[in-house]
């Protein structure tokens, strides 16, 4: 390993390791494991910095043995913490004493197996966690065999509005209550939203039903209200490379739902899901709602190979929004379950009363007939997709 130059090494002295220790504790669950503890130390202020997940990590060749593990690194002072993944128990190392000498490892050498991660986005990954995330969100479970359908307006217009329309989605078996309070229109003419008046209708009606409400953080300074009224904060597609608010994304305790941008590549958009979980937090639902290409008879491309080649790449949950990937009502609902048999864990819906008069994205959303009809289709293809090999 190389020294850290004289430089680096002042900034090192300066540096107040437990409150650094406590803040990742708090911001990553890294799965990395460090040879040299300058390196180390080094290393932690630059994934402070950068966030950068490395490049290893640190398993159990055998689970019975954690206790001797445990004790190892309690004797030497190590702080890490453990992830169950499937039957597989895996450590991260956090801080290693500057006392410590790196030869002391070979006490458990025998008791360990440690691991390249290769891929660019480290935390969301396979490589890092080969079992499904499953993020449970009051009761209501979404990633590995369980489905969460969520539905509603695409913006909320008024209070007697969402509220029909929620009674309506219940009914087919949606848990999440969707709308639009903010909403990032491409003319600076159409309905922007109600706002704060929007959240508080989606949070009442939805308690009145018994349902989960989603709704747009549009910015950070809009973040704080926006999570004082919803369960899960949806990360639209204008949005899915603004850093600053994936950053502080990553210090929110509530899931986040990640819509693909408009034109991003799957790498880019799993990155971003990566700037998320580097940042803290590890629930974070993907969500493919179509991309730009030369097609012009559709509103975008829905990418369905993108759902099943992510699930192969990654370990969180995706969910379907054939509604924006196709712009027409007619096709949200083939579109929607060739995505379940993509392997989604759920869709999401925009459904209005009367699209004709909506307020916004009226031509693709579904009105309450076809709603019940999309509903019961996708039950059965859940049934179905269950017996498949």
């Amino acid at each position: 390993m190389k020294k850290i130059d004289k430089e680096y090494y002042k900034i090192l002295k300066q540096v107040d390791y437990k409150k650094m220790e406590r803040t990742l504790r708090e911001s990553f669950e890294r799965q990395v494991y460090y040879y040299d503890k300058e390196l180390l130390i080094k290393m932690l202020i630059v994934a402070y910095i950068l966030l950068r997940a490395q490049d290893s990590q640190i398993e159990l060749k055998d689970k019975d043995l954690s206790k001797k593990l445990d004790e190892f690194l309690e004797r030497n002072s190590i702080k890490y913490f453990t992830l169950l993944d499937g039957e597989n128990i895996k450590y991260a190392i956090l801080y290693i004493p500057n006392d410590f000498q790196k030869e002391n490892f070979k006490e458990i050498e025998d008791l360990i197996e440690i691991t390249e991660i290769k891929s660019a986005y480290k935390f969301v990954s396979r490589e890092f966690k080969k079992s499904d995330t499953i993020i449970d969100i009051r009761g209501h479970l979404i990633g590995g065999d369980n489905f969460m359908f969520m539905a509603g307006p695409c913006s909320v217009e008024n209070k007697e509005m969402l509220s029909n329309i929620a009674k309506e989605v219940k009914k087919g078996g949606a848990v999440v209550l969707r709308g639009g309070a903010y909403k990032p229109r491409t003319s600076p003419y159409d309905f922007q939203g109600l706002g704060e008046i929007a959240l508080k209708y989606l949070r009442e009606v939805a308690d009145k039903n018994d349902m989960l409400v989603v709704t747009e953080a549009m910015d950070v300074e809009n973040l704080d209200l926006v999570c004082t009224y919803s369960d899960i904060i949806q990360i639209g597609a204008r949005n899915m490379q603004n850093f600053s608010l994936l950053k502080k994304l990553g210090k929110v305790n509530k899931p986040i739902l990640l819509k693909r941008g408009l034109s991003a590549t799957i790498n880019e958009f799993l990155l971003s899901a990566e700037y998320i979980i580097a940042h803290g937090n590890r629930e974070v639902i993907l969500c493919e709602r179509g991309i730009r290409t030369f097609e012009t008879m559709t509103r975008n491309t829905l990418d369905i190979n993108a759902i099943a080649l992510i699930k192969e790449l990654s370990h969180l949950p995706i969910i379907i929004d054939a509604s924006h990937g196709t712009g027409k009502r007619s096709l949200v609902e083939p579109i929607t379950l060739a995505g379940i048999f993509a392997g989604a864990n759920g869709a999401m819906v925009e459904v209005h009363e009367n699209p004709d008069c909506a307020l916004s994205d009226g031509p693709q959303s579904l009105d309450f007939k076809l709603f019940e009809k999309l509903a019961r289709n996708i039950k059965k293809s859940l049934i179905f997709r269950k017996e498949l090999d």
